[in-house]
C-alpha cells in the first residue's frame, strides 16, 4: 500500500512552510540530544563500516551527524520539500538524500539492492504514521537492514500525549512550532505503546536491546521548561 494523499500532502505542506535552519521544526533537536546518544546505543551492536539510512530524515540534521559515526549516511523522507531542505544544508560527501515512501515496497527493495544490508536510524516515524501504513513502515526497516544490518528505532509513548496536552493548554495556547504541527494535521503519539514492539516483531525483527528515554523538542512550555516527550527505544536485528 501507499500512504494517502491527505497524509502525503500534510507533510509536504508542513515542510514547504518550514523556514530554513536548524531547530525550526519542533523535533529538530541538536544531534547532541538525539542522534549522538542514540548512536552510542546502536554502535555496540552495529558495524560502523556499513551505510546507515535515516528513515524520515526531515531536513537532515541527524543524518549529517550519523555520517560522522558511520561510513556513509543516506537520509530518506516522504516529503520532497523536506529532502530539498536537507540537500540545501548538505555539507559532506558521505551524506545523500532522496525522497522515499516507506510503504512503497518496490522502492524500499530497490534502495536495499543499491546499498546492501545497511544500518537504520528511525526516530519517531511509526507513531505518527497512518494506522494502515504502520506495518509497511516496520517492514521497510527489516528490508533495509537485511541479515547483517542493525536498526535503532525510537518512538513516542502514550506519556507524550500528556506532555503535548499540557503544552496545548498553556496560557495563550501551544507555542508556534507545536501550533504548526496541529495546523497541518500531523498526529504525534498516535500509536498505542504495545503496538510498536508488536509491529516490529511481526515484521521479522528481533529486539536486541530496549529502554526508556525522552525526545527533546526545540520549544518550551510557558514556564520555560523544554518540551521533552517520553519515548521507548529499540535496537533491532533481522530474524
Amino acid at each position: 500500500m501507499n500512504v494517502s494523499d491527505n497524509y502525503r500532502n500534510a507533510w509536504e505542506s508542513y515542510w514547504s512552510e518550514t523556514a530554513e535552519g536548524r531547530g525550526e521544526a519542533i523535533w529538530d533537536a541538536d544531534p547532541s540530544l538525539s542522534a549522538e546518544p542514540h548512536s552510542a546505543l546502536l554502535l555496540p551492536h552495529a558495524d560502523p563500516a556499513r551505510t546507515i539510512v535515516d528513515l524520515g530524515c526531515g531536513n537532515g540534521t541527524q543524518t549529517r551527524y550519523l555520517a560522522t559515526r558511520f561510513a556513509r549516511a543516506v537520509g530518506v523522507d516522504l516529503s520532497h520539500a523536506a529532502v530539498e531542505h536537507a540537500r540545501r544544508a548538505e555539507s559532506a560527501g558521505t551524506v545523500e538524500f532522496q525522497q522515499l515512501d516507506l510503504t512503497d515496497t518496490g522502492a524500499v527493495r530497490a534502495l536495499h539492492e543499491r546499498l546492501g544490508d545497511s544500518n537504520v536510524y528511525m526516530r519517531a516515524v511509526i507513531h505518527q504514521s497512518e494506522p494502515a501504513a504502520r506495518p509497511a513502515v516496520a517492514a521497510a526497516v527489516a528490508e533495509i537492514i537485511g541479515a547483517e544490518g542493525r536498526a535503532f528505532v525510537v518512538e513516542l509513548t502514550s506519556g507524550s500525549r500528556d506532555v503535548l496536552q499540557r503544552a496545548a493548554s498553556d496560557p495563550g495556547g501551544p507555542g508556534p512550532k507545536l501550533q504548526r504541527v496541529f495546523h497541518h494535521g500531523l498526529k504525534p503519539a498516535d500509536a498505542d505503546d504495545a503496538e510498536i514492539p508488536r509491529l516490529l516483531t511481526e515484521a521479522g525483527l528481533k529486539i536486541l536491546a530496549e529502554g526508556e528515554t525522552a525526545l527533546p523538542q526545540t520549544e518550551n512550555l510557558a514556564d520555560g521548561t523544554r518540551i521533552d516527550l517520553p519515548a521507548h527505544w529499540f535496537v533491532l536485528a533481522g530474524a
